[in-house]
Formats: C-alpha cells, sequence, structure tokens
C-alpha cells in the first residue's frame, strides 16, 4: 500500500492486483516472467526513486542509463547477432511494459535505441555497418537516434525536405546532406544518427555519426512531457559522407515505416506499463484515503471507477500478447499493430486520467507518479502514429478505402 498516505486504525484488507485478475502470468512463459521481473526489479531500484527528480528538472543521465540498459541485455534485445540478446518480440514487449511503469521517457530510451536505430541498420544495413555499429549499440557504449520526422511533415514523411546529393557522378561519390530532423529522442546525447532523406533514386536512409562536421543538436526546451527525455532538433548543413554511409538494403518509405512498425509493437506494451502504475497507485492510495469515516475504496462510484479501469487494462494486455504471439509466430501485419497503439495509448490515458481523479488534489503533484504518467501519455498518444492516422489505417483495412487526403 501506498505509505505516502497513511490512514489511522483500519482493519488490513485482501486485494488482487488488476493483471492478476486476468492470470496474466499464466499466459507467460518461464523466461518471459524471468525477464519482466529483472527489468522491473532495475526500474524499482533505479528508476523510480529519482524519476519525479528528472521529470521536474527535464534532463536525464542518458548515457549512463544506456549502459545499464545494455548490461542487462534490452538495446535491441529482439534482434539476433551482433551483440543482442534474440529474444522473442513478447518479451521484448514485456520489458518495454516494465520500463514505461517507471516513464514513457525511459521507455522511448530504449525503444528508440532499439527499435528505430538498431533495427534500421540490423534490417536494411551491409555487413560492414552492422559489424561496425550494432555490438557498441548493443552494450549501450554508442548511443543511436533516428532522424525522420520534420517540423513540417509528422504523419506525411513522404514530403519530407531534407535531401542528399551526389558530390560526383559515380557510386562511390561522397553524399552531401542538408535539411533538419524534429522531435528526436536521444538527439543530443546520440553518437550516430540514422537518418533518412530524399535523393535522386527516392528516399534513402544515412548512418551519420554527429561528430560529422555539419551536424548540430539542439535540446528542446520547456515541453510539460516526456520531460525525463532528451528532445532535440538535428540540422544538416552540407554535411559531407562517404558514399558507403548509405544503407543499401531499403529505398522509399518502406524502410522508416517498418522500423516505426517496430516502436509501436513496444509502445502497446509500453502504454499498458504507465497504465498499471497509475491504477495500482490510485487503488492504494483509495483503501488508505479515508473521507467520512471509511476508505474511499469502500464507496460505490470509486469501485466502478476501478473496475471499469481494470477491464481496460487487462483488455489491452491481453490484445498486445495476442499481437506478440503472432508476431513471434505466422507474424503481424502494420494494420494490427496500429490496432494495439491505438488501443492501448487511448485507455492507457483515460486510465490516468481517472485515477488522477481519484487522488483529487494528491493528483497533481510529482509525490505520485500519475500526473507524470498522464503528461506523457499524451505526446505518447501522438508520437508513432497520432490517433487519427492509426484510425485511418484500420479503417482503410475495413474498406478497401484510403482516406488519408
Amino acid at each position: 500500500m501506498d505509505s505516502r498516505c497513511k490512514p489511522a486504525n483500519l482493519p488490513p484488507v485482501s486485494v488482487t492486483s488488476p493483471l492478476a485478475l486476468f492470470g496474466i502470468d499464466s499466459l507467460l512463459s518461464e523466461e518471459e516472467r524471468a525477464i519482466s521481473s529483472v527489468v522491473r526489479e532495475y526500474v524499482e531500484a533505479s528508476i523510480s526513486p529519482q524519476i519525479a527528480d528528472w521529470f521536474e528538472k527535464g534532463d536525464i543521465p542518458a548515457r549512463s542509463l544506456a549502459k545499464d540498459f545494455g548490461s542487462l541485455g534490452l538495446l535491441g534485445m529482439h534482434l539476433e547477432g551482433y551483440g543482442c540478446a534474440g529474444t522473442s518480440a513478447v518479451a521484448y514487449g514485456l520489458a518495454a511494459m516494465e520500463l514505461e511503469a517507471g516513464d514513457s521517457g525511459i521507455r522511448s530510451l530504449v525503444s528508440v535505441q532499439g527499435s528505430l536505430a538498431m533495427y534500421a541498420i540490423h534490417e536494411f544495413g551491409s555487413e560492414e555497418q552492422k559489424n561496425e555499429w550494432l555490438p557498441g549499440m548493443a552494450a549501450g557504449d554508442i548511443v543511436g537516434c533516428f532522424g525522420l520526422t520534420e517540423a513540417d511533415f509528422g504523419s506525411n514523411p513522404q514530403g519530407m525536405r531534407t535531401n542528399a546529393k551526389r558530390d560526383g557522378s559515380d557510386a562511390n561519390s561522397d553524399w552531401i546532406l542538408n535539411g533538419s530532423k524534429m522531435w528526436i529522442t536521444n538527439g543530443s546525447v546520440a553518437d550516430v544518427a540514422v537518418v533518412w532523406a530524399q535523393t535522386d533514386d527516392g528516399i534513402r536512409g544515412f548512418i551519420v555519426p554527429t561528430a560529422t562536421p555539419g551536424f548540430t543538436a539542439s535540446v528542446i526546451h520547456k515541453k510539460m512531457s516526456l520531460r525525463a527525455s532528451i528532445t532535440s532538433e538535428l540540422v544538416f548543413e552540407n554535411l559531407r559522407l562517404p558514399a558507403h554511409s548509405m544503407l543499401p538494403g531499403v529505398r522509399g518509405l518502406k524502410g522508416p515505416l517498418s522500423c516505426l512498425n517496430e516502436a509501436r509493437f513496444g509502445i502497446a506494451f509500453g502504454t499498458l506499463g504507465a497504465a498499471r502504475d497509475c491504477l495500482q497507485t490510485a487503488i492504494d492510495y483509495s483503501i488508505n484515503r479515508v473521507q467520512f469515516d471509511r476508505p474511499i475504496a469502500g464507496y460505490q462510484l470509486t469501485q466502478m471507477k476501478l473496475a471499469d479501469m481494470t477491464l481496460e487494462l487487462g483488455k489491452g494486455m491481453l490484445l498486445a500478447l495476442h499481437i506478440g504471439r503472432l508476431k513471434d509466430s505466422i507474424g503481424v501485419t502494420p494494420e494490427q499493430i496500429s490496432l494495439g497503439k491505438l488501443n492501448n495509448a487511448r485507455e492507457a490515458l483515460h486510465i490516468a486520467r481517472e485515477c488522477r481523479s481519484i487522488l483529487g488534489g494528491n493528483g497533481i503533484t510529482l509525490e505520485y507518479p500519475i500526473i507524470r504518467h498522464m503528461n506523457n501519455l499524451e505526446s505518447v498518444f501522438t508520437y508513432e502514429g497520432t490517433n487519427e492516422m492509426h484510425t485511418l489505417v484500420i479503417g482503410q483495412a475495413l474498406t478497401g478505402l484510403p482516406a488519408f487526403r
């Protein structure tokens, strides 16, 4: 129970955790439970005691955290070889859930590193590129970021203005990169950026060491969400790259969109971690908080809120697990990942808002995690595909008619 709100002379009560009502542990393998437990223990010991201060400060020790996550085998954990752990998709999802129970920004650090930057190199890079970058990234010695979104092109990346042009006429000519990217997690602490740019041959991906002349990254300040996460603008001014910097294995939007699907899969699990932390906090608080001589948990309206939120959390968990099992067996479609991201981000945000109401005025202080999760989830609801875009992806799957324009 929450020690920050202690009642006087109340008898002990018997409680069941929300996901235990659904018997979720029985659906997991021993290895999956073990991975989940290891990550939860790390978060409780090393993240939870400090996260409110990091959020209030608007900064995190990203590089030291990356080293910790590398030691735990979490960076690119669902990838094979090159120092990566090679776990199942479900195991990765469960790790994302435990990380986001700590904070969405912490999960973002891991998912951007593994599911965006590392995945792009793993799937579309040359053998030389994989060997050069992936082992160090898996260990947390090299921090990566992923440059797709621009200030004017979020949901429509096809229109990006960042461009790369050959400085010569043959395949061994250098590339000259110009443009900018916005809302880039890890941007100002990254050692390497995977950047997508327009070329004469369509959209291509480039591996850009951040020490390259012409690369600048500035931190975005005054955020009210994802404050425990480093978010940056990247600018490229006549940045010269050798020919072998281009990812050879993909052309067009298939590349970045494939990476985004990996990240969205993790978000379908991750948002449930934030929701679970909010709900458990609200349950503990309501049992301890006395009004009119009884715990507020004993009132019907409070129990209705808790029961409804538990239903949505459990249904979201079953959906995420189902998508994960598909991914680990026959494969998962982008539309199915949209189902998970849309539903679970939306319901997690609803849960956070409802939990805030149960805590009343205490719900807006960083002494409790709820307002922090609630603010974070406002961003998670939008990034990696907005609520509206995932709705239209599902609508097109149902009708065969695109309604994006």
